[in-house]
């Protein structure tokens, strides 16, 4: 342990009374019987102010100084003195005093300080002369707002206090962005306390700087930030700081490597993963807190029409003053926050807490602090396992990429991720001692399902990529091999979240072998038979093979820049090749559809009949149902089962049916989980198209039948202008700038997939119009839709179009690329 003041004798020559006492003094509260925390640092404030105060009144006297005072400013005017801590003094005069006699009286305060060998930063100034200064330097300012009265004239100080308070409000519309900019600064030069491996507990993103900022936000009266555990956290990063300087000796604020075990153990910590981890729960509660306060100022200065200085803090948004746009049922947008709509009932919906979490980051808002508590005291907990639709806005959520990061941060600052996955408790906060991390274990997890969005057009399984991603480390949380814990566990969450059998199946296979290929790639000869045959008896199926690729990728991103390489991308992606020839031995699906229901027939007939559209809705139990009366949140069972109610359509083939019928839905804002295409000839006197939708009102009532037919019925005939609508609808969304940054559509060609058509398969952003633009693409195209399987996973559309040629055959090669390319460009 290197010696510090505190371990040596009583230093000689000591000027000022009571030097060496309080030397001793000092020395005996940090080594007696005092606990290490609040108690402590509050007992040697005062064992200073007692010093200091008799320094005052002895120096004023020999100095003949009447008019002085001696002031506190900074982190010992509040009276947080680590046994390393420099002192922060103002030396107060009111200017009628001779300045070589103030000079003297400083002299004599600031020599006796620097005899004991601690640390000064001190001043002196006039009270106007301290408002200037203060007025000059924003850092000045902030430690006024701390300023404490030690010795000599109180009125003096009080007076002082009282002005650098009117001063802070006067002023804080234009010091409050400058704050913020600081503390941006700060935060890229020095990183996110919570996340590194050595934090600076004082200067990182989430440190003792940060909850300073936060008390003169405070202080300003313009906003507050939210008090749950933020005072507990402040009390963690002060009394880690204070084992920290007695056991270097030194003044430092950085929690070095090889001192957090020494740091733990005085601290009564098990050991130095337990230290750290308490460490980035206080500084994840500081940045929470942090977050919400400056987005509340932002809204506070735009309220008030000052001008964007805070353009930062408000995410670049403009949306109007009281103005509330819908987002999903239940959520709206209410001045750059996603809330809870005034109608909206968590005690009575329990997917609300996933919708609103889903909408705020597909909508690239944050979650409301009142909605995140409101949701949280009062949401009904959800039945295990989850119902459809919770599920979907689980993946949905995910799918948001970077926006769902603050999304989910707030959700785990209010305990809620712990109330949807219990075993999320244990990789919260847990470090990861592996320099290559970039992250904790919770927010590499994250990271990963961020990254993995990116990959979603890759695979057939985008929920089943985005739930691996999100749970492929969880057994970092237990003992053992990460992978095998991590499978047993990520086997219960994922039929907790609702995924049948199959699906359950898949998520734990990916988890346990999420390092299997970049382990075999990089440390196994791939040439050797019995290598690709392993990786493939442990993958078993080219999906699971597709998905385990992309979990890779994703993974390897995720955990830090030192973790991917075009070499190492290069060796897995040689491997999946090798893999997937052996997997392909597999019979391939045809993609025939199977025989129609009775219902659908009768559907069928019934258009062949009349010649016109014919429209039915279902329920859950299969009944028909009008519109008005369906649930469109009704559960959803089995592996893929998609949330929504049914809606049937059939309707003579005539060009133009596809992007007509998908045009009519999106113009009522029902939104298209999965879909069915085929043609009948129920009377054998010409083809019926019938589709079948699994459909859900974006917010809001399902539309009546009625209406949806009569749309129908004049799309068919021309009289609706249905790109026209649409595109009027996109103008204004576009003009609210509410897009998430999406990867970009992917379009190909699915060969040996079907002996009797062309696949076209579309992996895209669900938006808007999508089906209508694709339909419209593929009518231009000239080619006949002979079934479509759409499915909508998430934010993530998923849709493969069996397509032929005017004489019913599949395209020619080079015709089925162009088909692709043509639909490719219309999504773009």
């Amino acid at each position: 342990m290197t010696e510090s003041v505190e371990d040596t004798a009583e230093p000689a020559g000591t000027h000022g009374p009571g030097g060496g006492g309080y030397s001793a003094a000092r020395l005996r509260l940090l080594r007696g019987d005092t606990p290490a925390g609040t108690d402590r640092r509050a007992a040697l404030a005062r064992l200073t102010d007692d010093w200091l105060a008799g320094l005052m009144t002895e120096a004023a006297t020999a100095a003949d100084v009447p008019g002085a005072a001696l002031v506190a400013v900074g982190g010992y005017g509040r009276g947080e003195l680590s046994p390393r801590s420099d002192l922060d003094l103002l030396l107060l005069h009111d200017g009628s005093a001779d300045r070589g006699a103030v000079a003297a009286l400083a002299d004599r305060l600031w020599y006796p300080v620097w005899d004991l060998g601690l640390d000064l930063d001190h001043s002196v100034r006039t009270p106007a002369e301290a408002r200037k200064a203060s007025h000059d330097d924003l850092k000045v300012q902030l430690g006024l707002l701390d300023a404490r009265h030690i010795g000599g004239d109180a009125a003096l100080t009080a007076a002082l206090r009282t002005a650098a308070y009117a001063d802070w409000r006067a002023a804080a519309t234009k010091r409050l962005p400058e704050l913020h900019d600081l503390c941006q600064e700060r935060a890229e030069r020095q990183g996110e306390l919570q996340y590194l491996l050595e934090p600076d507990l004082k200067e990182a993103r989430g440190g003792l700087r940060d909850a300073t900022a936060l008390r003169a936000i405070a202080a300003s009266w313009l906003a507050d930030a939210p008090r749950g555990g933020l005072e507990a956290a402040r009390t963690r990063l002060l009394d880690t700081r204070d084992a920290l300087h007695l056991v270097t000796g030194r003044a430092t604020d950085r929690l070095s490597l090889q001192e957090q075990d020494q740091v733990a153990e005085a601290l009564g910590v098990l050991d130095a993963d337990a230290l750290l981890r308490q460490v980035y729960e206080a500084a994840r509660t500081v940045s929470y807190a942090a977050d919400v306060t400056w987005r509340e100022v932002g809204r506070v200065l735009r309220a008030r029409s000052v001008k964007p200085l805070l353009r930062g803090l408000l995410h670049g948004r403009t949306a109007g003053k009281g103005e509330r746009t819908p987002l999903a049922e239940g959520v709206v947008e209410l001045d750059g926050e996603a809330v809870l709509a005034r109608s909206a009932r968590p005690e009575r919906d329990p997917v609300l807490l996933l919708r609103a979490a889903a909408a705020a980051a597909q909508a690239g808002l944050p979650l409301s602090l009142h909605a995140v508590r409101r949701l949280a005291t009062a949401a009904a907990p959800l039945p295990v396992p989850w119902p459809a639709e919770a599920r979907e806005q689980l993946v949905t959520l995910l799918g948001a990429g970077t926006h769902a990061v603050p999304v989910w941060e707030s959700l785990e600052a209010e305990g809620l991720v712990t109330r949807l996955l219990p075993d999320w408790e244990r990789v919260i906060c847990r470090p990861q001692r592996n320099p290559v991390h970039t992250w904790t274990v919770d927010r590499h997890l994250v990271e990963t399902a961020v990254r993995a969005c990116a990959l979603t057009r890759r695979v057939h399984r985008p929920d089943l990529l985005l739930v691996a991603a999100l749970l492929h480390d969880i057994g970092k949380g237990w003992p053992g091999d990460h992978s095998v814990a991590g499978e047993t566990i990520a086997r219960d969450m994922a039929a907790r979240i609702g995924f049948g059998a199959r699906d359950v199946d898949v998520i734990a296979t990916l988890v346990r072998h999420h390092l299997l290929l970049i382990d075999t790639a990089t440390r196994r000869d791939l040439d050797d038979p019995a290598t690709v045959g392993a990786v493939a008896d442990a993958v078993g199926s080219a999906g699971t093979l597709e998905l385990l690729h992309a979990l890779t990728e994703a993974d390897a991103h995720a955990t830090g820049p030192a973790a991917w390489s075009a070499w190492r991308g290069g060796l897995v992606a040689d491997l999946v090749k090798r893999v997937a020839a052996q997997l392909a031995g597999e019979a391939v699906p045809d993609g025939t559809a199977d025989e129609p229901t009775a219902e659908q027939e009768r559907l069928a007939i019934e258009a062949a009949r009349t010649g016109g559209p014919v429209l039915a809705l279902h329920t859950g139990g299969g009944a028909a149902a009008p519109a008005e009366d369906a649930d469109p949140q009704a559960p959803a069972t089995g592996d893929r089962e998609p949330v929504g109610v049914e809606l049937l359509i059939a309707v003579p083939d005539q060009p133009g049916v596809l992007a007509a019928a998908t045009g009519v839905l999106a113009l009522h804002r029902l939104t298209v989980r999965a879909a069915d295409l085929r043609g009948l000839d129920p009377l054998g006197e010409g083809p019926v198209l019938l589709l079948s939708w699994r459909v859900a009102a974006e917010y809001g009532s399902l539309p009546q039948a009625t209406r949806l037919r009569a749309d129908l019925v004049r799309a068919l005939d021309g009289s609706l202008d249905i790109p026209a609508r649409l595109a009027e609808r996109e103008r204004a969304y576009a003009r609210r700038s509410r897009a998430v940054l999406a990867p970009p559509p992917r379009v190909t060609v699915a060969p040996g997939s079907s002996r009797t058509a062309t696949v076209i398969e579309v992996r895209a952003q669900d938006a808007h119009g999508l089906l209508h633009r694709i339909g419209r693409a593929l009518e231009a195209a000239g080619v006949q839709v002979r079934s479509a399987h759409i499915s909508t996973l998430g934010a993530n559309a998923v849709d493969a179009f069996y397509v032929t040629d005017t004489k019913g055959a599949p395209l020619p090669a080079e015709q089925a690329t162009a088909v692709a390319r043509a639909v490719q460009t219309a999504l773009e």
